[in-house]
C-alpha cells in the first residue's frame, strides 16, 4: 500500500511517500522538496555480530549523474568511487543517528540514501539526512528517533531555513543541524566570522524546525511504519561492573593521571590486564561470566575517569576544565616549499605545507551541484600510524581524513582572498599529523594559518581552532577545553570551533548522547572563544601577519589584460603561439575566458619576456603603429617582417631606403630586427610597412638611412620613389612595364601587386609569391 504525506516548514514543502519502491528494505521512503527527490532505505541484519564492541552501522550517500541529466565524465561512465562531497554527506547522516540505536546493539545496519533527481535550487545533502531519518522511522529497526536535519542561512541579518544554492552565495552562514525532538545531536557549519551570539540563535532556530519535522515523521510512521523488532543486546554484567567500580576505584585512579600520553596509556593497559586476570581468577567457577569481564573493566575505568572530571574537576593530565595544553607555533621551517607551519598543542602536532599554483591547477569538480566552480583552495589531511605509535598499512584517505580536511578547509576559506581578481593563485595545503593526542583537525587549522602567512598570502585575519569536550552524568554538564584522546573516547561530545578574533568561521559537533541542551552548547561556544584567543596570541607571536612578499620559491604571477577577442591569436593554430611563448620565456601561461592572461615566472626577466611576447601577439594593429619585427623573408620586391598576432607585413624596397638597391639583402637579411610602422591595412588584413631608423652606419647601405616618415604621394604621380618607373619590378630587376609583377615573375603579365587579373591592374591578389 502506498502512503503519502506532505507538510510545510519554513515556507518549504516536504513530501513523503512509502510503499511504492524498495519494499524489501527494512524501511524505505521517497522524500522530496521542490524537484529534488531522495530515496532513503534502511535495513538490519537478522543476527548480531559476535566479538565486537561497537555498533556496525554503515551510512552511504549515492550520487547518480542522471539526477542532473548528465553522463559521468572521464573514461569510466559507470561512475567510480564516491566523491569527497558524497563522503561528507554520508558522515552527515551517520553522526546524528548513531547515538540513537539501543546501547549494546550489534546487528549490522545499513542506511543508503540516493539522489534520484536534483533541483539546482534544492541541495540534496540535508534532504538525505531527512530521508534517512524517515526511513528509520517507518522501518522495523529499533531506533530512538526520529531524527531530522535542516540548513540555516543568514541573509541580510535574517535567519532563513533551507536556503537555495543562490542564497548561500550571499549568506554569512551555512549551518547544517540535525537532532530529534529532545536535543541537537549534530552540527556542521561554515561562516563568515559570525558572533557566538548569532550562532546560538541559529542553533535554537534550527532546533525549532527539527521538532516540527520530527513530529511529522512520527505521524507518518504511525500510518506507514512497520512494527519494530526486539533489539539483540550484547551480554553485559552490570553487577560485575558495579563491583569493580566500587572495589578498584582507588587502584584505577592511582594509575590514571599522568600528563604523558604514552606513559598513561601504558599504565592503563597494564591496569586493565591486571584487573581482567584478577577477576577471571575470581570467576573461574562461573564460565558464563568470563567473557563479560573485559567490558566491565573498560566501563569501570571510564566511569571513574568521568567521576573525577565531573565531581573533582581533575583531568587525566592534571589540567582544569578550562586549561589548554602547552602551545608552540613555528613558521618557515622548510626550505624550497612555498609556505610551511608547524603547530604543537601538548602531544598533538601538525605540519602544514602550502603550494601555490595557477588557476589551471584547480581541482575540477564533478558532483551533483551543476554550478559548483573548480576549487582553487584545497586542504588535505593525512593521519599516518606513527602519529599514535602504531603500525599499519598505509591506504588511501578514509572518511575521517576526508572529513577533517574539509573542516579545516572550511575554517580558512572565508579569510583567503580567492574572490580578489588580483589574486590569481590556486592554493594546495597538506596537513601532516606528526603526533596525535586529541583534536588534530583543529591543529591543522592553526598549521594552515601559519603556512598561509609564511607564504605571504594576504589573508584577512589569522584563524585558530579548538576542540571542546563534555562529561555528563545526566544532571551536571562539564565542558572541557582542549580535549585529548582519552577524554574524547570516554566523553560525551567532540565540539570543534574555529574562527578569528572577530568571529566563527567553522563549527562541527559530534555527540554520543541522545542530544545536548542548547544552553550547554552556548557555554561551550563561550569557553571555546576564550581558548581561541589564547591560541591566536601564540600564532601571532610567531607571525603577527602575512609576510609582505611571496616566498622566493613561489611562482610570480603577473596578470596581463587582453581583448578577449584576441585569445585565439594568442593561442595560435594548434596552440603554436602559446607554446612558443612558454618555450622561449620559460613561464607558465594560463589564459582566462575574461581576457586575463596569467604569467607565472621564476624571475622578473622571464616574466618580462613573456609579457612582451603576449602583448606582441595580442596587439591591436592600426595605421601608424610602430613596433620592432623580425625579417622572416626576402624577395625581389621587398622584405616580409613578422607582425604582432602571428601575421607578416611587407616592407617594399623603396620603404627600406631611398637609395637604389640592386638586392634587398644589401639593406636587411633574414633574422634582422628592424623597427617598422604600419602604413596601410587592406580589407583582408594585409599590411604595408615602412622601415624606421635603420642604422645609418650600416656598411650595407653606404649612404643615407631609411626615412622615418612616408613621403607624401601626389595624385597622378606615377614615379617610383626608389628611382624606378612605377610599373617596373621593385626588386631591382629589369623594367617589365606597367603591368609587371611586384614579385618579379618572369614572362608573366600579372598586373599591379601580384594581381590575379591577367589583363593587368585588376583586384589585389596574394602579394607574397616565390620567384620562379
Amino acid at each position: 500500500m502506498i502512503h503519502t504525506h506532505s507538510f510545510e516548514v519554513g515556507g518549504k514543502t516536504f513530501f513523503l511517500e512509502s510503499g511504492r519502491v524498495a519494499k524489501q528494505a527494512g524501511g524505505s521512503v521517497l522524500l522530496g522538496m521542490g524537484d529534488t527527490i531522495v530515496l532513503g532505505a534502511a535495513t538490519m541484519s537478522k543476527s548480531a555480530r559476535e566479538g565486537i564492541d561497537f555498533l556496525p552501522l554503515v551510512c552511504d550517500f549515492e550520487e547518480r549523474k542522471y539526477a542532473i541529466g548528465k553522463i559521468p565524465g572521464g573514461f569510466i561512465k559507470r561512475g567510480g568511487r564516491p566523491s569527497d562531497k558524497a563522503v561528507l554527506i554520508s558522515r552527515l547522516i551517520d553522526r546524528p543517528i548513531r547515538p540513537l540505536f539501543p546501547k549494546g546493539m550489534r546487528n549490522d545496519i545499513q542506511v543508503i540514501t540516493m539522489a534520484l533527481a536534483v533541483d539546482k535550487n534544492v541541495p540534496p545533502d540535508v534532504l538525505a539526512i531527512n530521508a534517512a531519518g524517515a526511513a528509520l522511522a517507518v522501518s522495523d529497526i529499533p531506533f530512538n528517533g526520529p531524527i531530522a536535519g535542516v540548513r540555516v542561512g543568514c541573509l541580510d541579518g535574517e535567519l532563513v531555513l533551507f536556503p537555495s544554492n543562490e542564497d548561500l552565495k550571499t549568506s554569512t552562514l551555512d549551518l547544517v543541524v540535525a537532532g530529534h525532538k529532545g536535543a541537537i545531536s549534530m552540527v556542521e557549519a561554515g561562516a563568515l566570522m559570525v558572533s557566538e551570539e548569532l550562532m546560538v540563535k541559529a542553533l535554537t532556530f534550527a532546533h525549532e524546525a527539527i521538532r516540527t519535522i520530527c513530529a511529522e515523521f512520527e505521524a507518518f510512521a504511525k500510518t506507514a511504519g512497520k512494527e519494530k523488532k526486539e533489539p539483540i543486546i550484547g551480554e553485559s554484567d552490570d553487577a560485575l561492573y558495579e563491583q569493580i567500580k566500587k572495589d578498584e576505584a582507588d587502584f584505577i585512579a592511582a594509575n590514571m593521571f599522568d600528563p604523558d600520553k604514552a606513559k598513561r596509556e601504558s599504565a592503563m593497559d597494564d591496569l586493565a590486564k591486571e584487573l581482567i586476570a584478577k577477576y577471571k581468577e575470581k570467576l573461574a567457577d562461573q564460565p558464563e561470566r568470563l567473557k563479560t569481564i573485559a567490558g566491565a573493566v573498560d566501563k569501570a575505568i571510564k566511569a571513574i575517569l568521568r567521576k573525577a572530571i565531573i565531581e573533582d574537576d581533575k583531568r587525566p593530565d592534571g589540567r582544569k576544565s578550562t586549561e589548554i595544553r602547552n602551545l608552540e607555533a613555528a613558521a618557515g621551517l622548510l626550505p624550497r616549499v612555498h609556505g610551511s607551519g608547524l603547530f604543537t598543542r601538548g602531544q598533538t602536532q601538525v605540519l602544514t605545507v602550502l603550494t601555490l599554483g595557477l588557476p589551471k591547477d584547480a581541482q575540477m569538480m564533478d558532483t551533483l551541484d551543476e554550478e559548483e566552480e573548480d576549487k582553487r583552495y584545497m586542504h588535505f589531511y593525512n593521519f599516518p600510524p606513527y602519529s599514535v605509535g602504531e603500525v599499519r598499512m598505509l591506504r588511501g584517505a578514509g572518511r575521517r581524513e576526508i572529513g577533517h580536511g574539509a573542516l579545516a578547509e572550511r575554517a580558512l576559506r572565508p579569510v583567503v582572498p580567492l574572490d580578489d581578481p588580483d589574486f590569481p593563485y590556486t592554493l594546495h595545503l597538506i596537513s601532516e599529523v606528526l603526533e596525535s593526542n586529541g583534536s588534530t583537525s583543529m591543529a591543522s587549522v592553526c598549521g594552515s594559518t601559519l603556512a598561509l602567512m609564511d607564504a605571504g598570502i594576504q589573508i584577512k585575519a589569522p584563524v585558530a581552532g579548538i576542540a571542546m569536550g563534555l562529561m555528563s552524568d545526566g544532571k551536571t554538564f562539564k565542558v572541557l577545553t582542549d580535549i585529548q584522546g582519552v577524554e574524547d573516547f570516554s566523553g560525551d561530545m567532540d565540539f570543534k570551533v574555529a574562527g578569528t578574533r572577530e568571529g566563527i568561521t567553522a563549527l562541527q559537533l559530534d555527540t554520543k548522547l541522545d542530544g545536548i541542551p542548547e544552553e550547554v552548547l552556548a557555554r561551550a561556544l563561550a569557553q571555546a572563544k576564550d581558548a581561541r584567543m589564547q591560541i591566536l596570541d601564540v600564532i601571532q607571536a610567531e607571525l603577527d601577519g602575512p609576510r609582505t612578499e611571496l616566498s622566493l620559491t613561489a611562482p610570480r604571477v603577473q596578470v596581463i589584460k587582453i581583448n578577449p577577442e584576441k585569445i585565439g591569436a594568442l593561442i595560435g593554430p594548434g596552440g603554436a603561439n602559446i607554446r612558443k611563448v612558454t618555450e622561449q620565456s620559460g613561464c607558465e601561461i594560463d589564459v582566462q575566458q575574461d581576457g586575463r592572461v596569467l604569467v607565472a615566472a621564476k624571475d622578473g626577466h622571464s616574466a618580462k619576456i613573456a609579457e612582451e611576447m603576449v602583448k606582441a601577439l595580442t596587439m591591436e594593429l592600426s595605421v601608424g603603429l610602430e613596433f620592432e619585427g623580425t625579417v622572416s623573408k626576402i624577395f625581389g620586391r621587398g622584405a616580409m617582417v613578422d607582425m604582432p598576432g602571428g601575421k607578416s607585413g611587407l616592407v617594399p624596397t623603396e620603404k627600406l631606403t631611398r637609395q637604389k638597391l640592386g638586392r634587398v639583402e644589401a639593406a636587411v637579411n633574414i633574422g634582422d630586427k628592424i623597427r617598422v610602422q604600419i602604413d596601410e591595412i587592406d580589407s583582408m588584413g594585409r599590411a604595408n610597412l615602412t622601415a624606421l631608423d635603420l642604422n645609418p652606419d650600416n656598411p650595407k647601405l653606404n649612404g643615407e638611412a631609411v626615412v622615418s616618415e612616408r613621403p607624401p604621394r601626389r595624385e597622378g604621380d606615377d614615379r617610383d620613389r626608389g628611382g624606378y618607373r612605377r610599373g617596373g619590378d621593385r626588386g631591382g630587376d629589369r623594367d617589365r612595364g606597367r603591368g609587371g609583377d611586384r614579385g618579379g615573375d618572369r614572362g608573366r603579365d600579372r598586373g599591379d601587386r601580384g594581381g590575379r587579373d591577367r589583363d593587368g591592374g585588376g583586384d589585389e591578389g596574394p602579394r607574397f609569391r616565390r620567384r620562379d
